[in-house]
């Protein structure tokens, strides 16, 4: 459940954020397609940017990670 008042990260936030060129790539595709379905295996796969990075963005953005406390 989302706090109010707060928004969710939207599914790759990041990646158009810091211009991932697999990002742009994918972007560039038609979502389905065989295209792109190779473009998202590279993405998972061999992801350009660390976790490090990632949750530093996050932060910059003003994101909180939460979890319920159960």
């Amino acid at each position: 459940m989302l706090p109010e008042g707060y928004a969710e990260y939207r599914k790759r936030e990041f990646c158009r954020s810091v211009k991932c060129p697999i990002q742009l790539e994918l972007d560039s595709k038609e979502p389905g397609s065989e295209e792109y379905e190779d473009v998202r295996r590279t993405c998972r796969t061999g992801c350009r940017h660390t976790a490090w990075e990632f949750h530093h963005w996050l932060m910059e953005k003003g994101y909180l990670i939460v979890k319920p406390e159960r």
